[in-house]
């Protein structure tokens, strides 16, 4: 009877790998019409039926370099102008979600309670109520027309910062008070004992709050279509919402050359992270 079960384990493996390559391929399918897509000439249709698959004789891998350097919609410089937005919101978000995080988890003050419930309740509003009153404010003070409305919030807190807040709270509490009480009698300050000592512990939480950080600020469309109105500052969600002309009129190969380079600021940024963000989801869940 060995054998028999040896067998059976052998083809509940064959057929777990065998549907695992097949969903594989279902989600990767979409990615393989942009990479055929992108590689097709000016005059070849994307909406063939049937699709056709390959980009034919010639492969037209100077569409990857004409979109980056297009006198119109220069991809190159939108790309540079969201690196910006994202860089300046994650370092807001990490320096000021982790200072409030550290007051609500490690410090005892009047009050504590009921601002950290109040903090909870405002994940509950939605950005597009806050739309119009920002915009005026911005606008007010010479903001409309640069990166300032798009980055300045995030060191302050703006709406997605109350669950990034709360996500490093729930972290922070689950370190044990006798490394704190120990640093205490070593002569360290409040600033101290964050510097030296919850934050290095909080390394994977601050990973996956960066993670959460860049991709809402790169996919971000509402925000600079409201702020940005020079084709100079516009970002990559803007530059691939203006390359839809009509269906006839589009450039399909070069928007799906454009979609490709895009993505892969995102697919570096998990390469590089991918430990950290995989351990700093899992252990937040269990310690939370």
């Amino acid at each position: 009877m060995r054998w028999f079960y040896s067998f059976r384990k052998g083809t509940n493996l064959v057929l777990l790998y065998a549907m695992l390559i097949l969903l594989s391929a279902i989600i990767l399918l979409p990615l393989g019409w942009m990479v055929t897509a992108a590689l097709k000439p000016d005059d070849v249709t994307v909406f063939n039926i049937p699709p056709q698959w390959l980009p034919g004789e010639y492969w037209q891998w100077e569409n990857f370099s004409r979109v980056m350097n297009m006198e119109t919609r220069p991809f190159g410089l939108y790309m540079r102008n969201t690196l910006t937005i994202v860089a300046g919101n994650v370092i807001g978000n990490l320096f000021c979600c982790s200072l409030a995080a550290f007051a609500f988890a490690r410090l005892q003050f009047r009050g504590k309670a009921i601002l950290f419930n109040a903090l909870i309740v405002t994940m509950l509003i939605p950005w597009q109520v806050l739309m119009i009153p920002q915009f005026l404010m911005f606008n007010s003070i010479g903001w409309y027309g640069t990166f300032l409305p798009l980055i300045i919030p995030s060191y302050f807190g703006n709406v997605t910062s109350a669950f990034y807040i709360f996500l490093i709270t729930q972290y922070m509490r689950s370190f044990p008070k006798e490394l704190e009480d120990a640093a205490r009698i070593d002569g360290c300050n409040h600033w101290q004992v964050f510097r030296y000592i919850i934050l290095p512990l909080s390394t994977p939480v601050l990973v996956v709050v960066a993670v959460f950080v860049f991709l809402n600020s790169w996919n971000d469309l509402m925000g600079p279509l409201i702020y940005l109105n020079d084709n100079s500052q516009f970002t990559v969600s803007l530059g691939l919402a203006n390359f839809v002309v009509s269906r006839t009129r589009t450039p399909w190969n070069l928007l799906m050359a454009a979609n490709l380079v895009t993505m892969l600021p995102a697919i570096i940024m998990y390469f590089f992270s991918q430990k950290k963000l995989v351990g700093g989801i899992a252990t937040v869940g269990i310690k939370g």
